[in-house]
Order: C-alpha cells, then sequence, then structure tokens
C-alpha cells in the first residue's frame, strides 16, 4: 500500500503537535458580528512540554483504491489504514484551501466512551476532514463518516468548524471500546453573535428533527443544527438520561460539569464574553463560577456583542488573565512583586493546613504550543481571504504572523524540523519566542512593556501592509497570486523573528541585574537607572506578614 505523501506528512506533524495539548481554547465570531463580515474563530493549543509547528498538506489527485496510513497518539504506535479520497484539498495549518478551518477543545467527558480500538483521534480527523470538504457543513459531514466507518479514539472533544459564511460548534465524543462511530451535536453560532469553548461541554437543548437524512445518516434542523440520530437514544441505553426528548441536554448527558470544569473552563468563556458585552451582565454570572449553581446553573451559548468585533480585538481577547475582573490574576500578593498574571503549576495545592486550594486558568497561559486567529472573507479569493494569524508558544507573548492559506512553503521558523523541543536554536519561532517569554515572565510589570511595544509595532506593521498586499493578489492569476503571497508570508516571519531577537537582546541589556535603563525604538539609550516599582497588593502583603521588620525607623 502507497502512503499519500501529504498526509504522511501531516500525520507526523500531527503525532508532534498535538499529543499533550490536553487544555486548549476556542472564540468563534460570525461573519455579522465582525467589524467586516469576517468569519473568526481561533485556537491556543496549550500543552506543557512540545512545540506545535505550522503544517502544510498540498492538493492532489490521487489513484483508484489507493489506501493511506493513520498514525495518531490515541492508538499508540499502531499504523491503520482508511482509503484515500480521489481528490485532497491544500491545508496550511488547520485552514485549507477554501478556507475551511477547524479547531478544538478537549473536555474528555465519560471515561468509559473512549474506544481505543478506533482509528482517528481528534487531531488527524480535523486534519483529514481538512482534505476533504469544501465547506462547514461538509466538513461535519464527513467528520461524522470517517467516525462511522473506522471509529474514534480521543475523549469528549468540541470543534469549532467555519467556513467564510458560516461557524458551527460541534460537540463530540465515542460509544466505547467494541463499538463503532460516536454520538454528536452541530450547531450554527448565529452570524450576529460570538461563542467560545475551554475544555468544557457547551451545548445543552438542541434543535430536533422528525427523522435522520437518509442520505447523510444524521438528523438536520436546515441552518440551525445537526447531531447524529442516536444521539438520545444512545444515553438512554448508557443510563445517563430517562427525561423526555425535548428536554435533552448533551452537556448533561456526555460531559456534565465539576468544580473544575466550571471554574477553570467555563470562567475562561465568560471573561470572553465580558470583553463584548455589558460586564455588570456577565459578572450576573460570578455564581455559577463560585459553585453557586442554585443561583444560576450556566452561561448563555453565545451572545450578541455590543459592538462589532476585529481581528485585533480577537488577538487581544487571546492573551486574556482577567484583568480588570473579579479573577484579575495581577492583583493579589499571588502575582508577587512584579504583578504577574502568570503561575507556576500545579493548578491545585494545599495550605500549611491542610485547605485545598487553586489557581485561575486564563486563556492566555504560558504553556501553549501555538496560537493562531483564523479569518475567513467570502468576498476574496480563497487563497487571499482565508489567513491564519500564527505564532509558536504563549499569545500574549508573541506577535501574530499573517499566513494565507494559498501558499505553497512553510516558513522555516515555523516548520517541524526547525523547532526541536530538545534543543535551543535561534532558526526556531518557538525558542525565540520562549527565549523572551520566559525573560518577562518572573517581571512583567517590569518588562511587559518592552514586549509590547514590538509586538504593536510588527502587528500594525502587517495590518497596514496586509491592505496593498491584498489588493494586489486579488488581481493575479492562480499561480502568480500562490507565489506572491508564499513570499509575503515569508517576509513577515522573518520580519518577526528578527524583530524578536531584537527584543531578546533589548531585555537582557535593558534589564540587567534587575534594574531597567531607558529605551526608545527597541535601543537602550543613555539615561538614568531605575528600580521598577513592585506592586502594591505584594508590598501590602509583606508589611501584614512581617509587621514592623521592614518599616523605616527614625533615630533615637
Amino acid at each position: 500500500m502507497k502512503l499519500s505523501a501529504p498526509l504522511a506528512a501531516f500525520a507526523a506533524a500531527a503525532l508532534l503537535a498535538s499529543a499533550p495539548a490536553d487544555a486548549c481554547t476556542n472564540l468563534i465570531v460570525g461573519k455579522n458580528a465582525s467589524v467586516d463580515g469576517s468569519v473568526i474563530c481561533t485556537y491556543n493549543c496549550d500543552g506543557f512540554g512540545f512545540a506545535s509547528p505550522l503544517t502544510l498538506s498540498l492538493p492532489g489527485r490521487h489513484a483508484p483504491g489507493e489506501m493511506i496510513t493513520l498514525r495518531g497518539w490515541g492508538g499508540g504506535d499502531q499504523l491503520r489504514q482508511i482509503r484515500q479520497a480521489d481528490y485532497t484539498y491544500g491545508v496550511v495549518g488547520l485552514m485549507n484551501e477554501h478556507q475551511v478551518s477547524i479547531v478544538e477543545t478537549t473536555w474528555d467527558g465519560r471515561e468509559e466512551l473512549r474506544n481505543p480500538e478506533g482509528y482517528f483521534d481528534y487531531f488527524s480527523l480535523m486534519g483529514i476532514a481538512l482534505q476533504r470538504s469544501a465547506s462547514a457543513r461538509e466538513a461535519i459531514a464527513v467528520m461524522h463518516q470517517l467516525v462511522q466507518e473506522y471509529g474514534y479514539n480521543s475523549t469528549g472533544e468540541s470543534f469549532a468548524v467555519c467556513d467564510p459564511e458560516e461557524a458551527w460548534i460541534m460537540e463530540l465524543i465515542g460509544k466505547g471500546p467494541g463499538r463503532k462511530g460516536g454520538v454528536w451535536v452541530a450547531m450554527r453560532v448565529p452570524d450576529d453573535a460570538i461563542c467560545a469553548y475551554a475544555n468544557a461541554s457547551r451545548i445543552r437543548q438542541f434543535p430536533q428533527a422528525r427523522k435522520a437524512d437518509k442520505k447523510l445518516g444524521f438528523c438536520i434542523v436546515e441552518g440551525e443544527c445537526m447531531y447524529s440520530a442516536d444521539v438520545i437514544s444512545f444515553a438512554r441505553e448508557m443510563g445517563y438520561y430517562d427525561g423526555p426528548d425535548k428536554e435533552f441536554s448533551f452537556r448533561e448527558a456526555y460531559g456534565p460539569l465539576d468544580w473544575s470544569a466550571i471554574r477553570y473552563c467555563e470562567a475562561r468563556v465568560w471573561s470572553f464574553f465580558r470583553h463584548h458585552t455589558d460586564p455588570a451582565v456577565m459578572d450576573g454570572y460570578l455564581p455559577f463560577l463560585n459553585g453557586e449553581l442554585s443561583v444560576c446553573d450556566a452561561l448563555p451559548l453565545w451572545i450578541v456583542p455590543k459592538e462589532k468585533v476585529s481581528v485585533r480585538d480577537i488577538m487581544n481577547d487571546m492573551r486574556d488573565h482577567y484583568e480588570g475582573t473579579a479573577l484579575d490574576m495581577t492583583a493579589d500578593v499571588s502575582a508577587g512583586p512584579w504583578a504577574s498574571p502568570y503561575r507556576n503549576q500545579p493548578v491545585n495545592f494545599k495550605a500549611s493546613d491542610g485547605t485545598e486550594m487553586f489557581r485561575e486558568r486564563p486563556i492566555g497561559c504560558q504553556q501553549s504550543g501555538m496560537t493562531m486567529v483564523c479569518q475567513m472573507r467570502s468576498w476574496l479569493p480563497d487563497a487571499v481571504g482565508g489567513v491564519t494569524y500564527f505564532n509558536m508558544d504563549d499569545a500574549s507573548m508573541v506577535a501574530y504572523v499573517p499566513v494565507y492559506c494559498g501558499i505553497n512553503r512553510i516558513p522555516d521558523p515555523f516548520r517541524r524540523e526547525n523547532n526541536d523541543i530538545r534543543e535551543f536554536s535561534t532558526e526556531s519561532a518557538f525558542w525565540m519566542c520562549n527565549f523572551v517569554a520566559n525573560m518577562v515572565y518572573p517581571r512583567y510589570s517590569a518588562m511587559i512593556g518592552d514586549l509590547r511595544e514590538a509586538q504593536t509595532e510588527l502587528e500594525d506593521f502587517y495590518a497596514a501592509d496586509q491592505k496593498e498586499v491584498e489588493e494586489k493578489a486579488a488581481a493575479l492569476t492562480a499561480g502568480e497570486r500562490t507565489e506572491y503571497l508564499t513570499g509575503k508570508t515569508l517576509a513577515y516571519t522573518d520580519r518577526m523573528m528578527k524583530r524578536w531577537d531584537k527584543l531578546a537582546r533589548l531585555l537582557i541589556v535593558k534589564h540587567n541585574d534587575q534594574i531597567a535603563q531607558p529605551s526608545e525604538g527597541g535601543v537602550v539609550v543613555p539615561g538614568r537607572r531605575t528600580s521598577p516599582a513592585y506592586a502594591p497588593a505584594f508590598i501590602d502583603a509583606v508589611k501584614a506578614q512581617t509587621g514592623d521588620r521592614y518599616v523605616k525607623r527614625e533615630l533615637k
């Protein structure tokens, strides 16, 4: 059997990129909720100790009877073969040549429903669906068919499945050992709404059809909802539900919430919504985040934002640490002397008296292997309209680089072979971004201004340059467009790497020995050295704990 070259590359990259990614965040924006008519979805791919490079699968026709080999992490090292499609679309990262994008977040759910014999884990399922789908609806149908035919070996999963016209959210879980297929629900996000996922099942009740579509094999409520025909009957069979069909909740049956799912996961959704509606309204859900389910037991699945949302807004949302909210990670003594929103592991710990404690889990976190914001625009040629703003490491600590879906080469700093997790390299985007971030983390308030200056400089440049680039690219022939957009994507990445090298050198010089020297335009300039101030909450906590020990006294 011959292994399809594009899939071989994808499968190897998927194995490297995704196995540790067990705590991710997705934000979704409908086309009428965005400032320019874009559909937007995002992905912070979070998990310690891994790099998640950018992948490329080129389009191609395939011979009748050709097979392809899957090797994901869910089935260990076992190689599994499936039939190749007659034609596969090109895929860059998690967006294909038709601007179809799929991103994910894991919620585990009923552990007994994992089927280790299933061929597909969630990441290989996403990859194959992107190669075979020209729309979001088609991608959902393909994912259903693949799981029915070959089985699913991951736990509970949520997917944002989007194209230039629509955004869908899909929740899927398997049926347990020895049973192929899965139970799932997909709902269309209203065009004027925003939605989010963060490691918790969120779909509860959903519109229901009278019967399944015979051709597709699942139920459809046109334009609103799709779901597996046995999603309710299987829950009854397993003893998860015994009420009337109309009251059935996917989440309560397959992914019921516990404290962790609410505070570590739903809180991220809450904070995103709070940025885009009346904060007082969202603060009414604080009892829910504090586990007071008798007061409130759920967040809305989506909301209509008070103002339309831009790509830059969403980039900043991906960097959130609950700043300015009741969960602000910079505002108490645990933020340390430099008001840092970052915390060491573990998430859960005990006080000396045995009290069970925890730390917040924000959208922006240090363990991201990569971050992306996918923008899909229906009024432009696909190769131009589809952009993945991408980088490797923590969204808060990187600049998003525009990567067009019509390219035919991955920039070297984002390639798998240049991002070895075991060895530092200045040619690696992962390591250069981590190099800078790990200088900033422990002295956040002193250094973050320098990083924000470089981040804003790059993202401002990209946004301004893209206007001219896209006008020019839209007028080119298809072949010319591919070469032009590939060249621009390579240049954008090179610019980021050079700016981050400059930033790293500035930080070590400007902040050497824990002082600060003045700088201008990313360069240290002559001037008076200063000592950055401690955070007020830290000073007050030191005084409260040590009494008069550090209080200055008058001489007697």
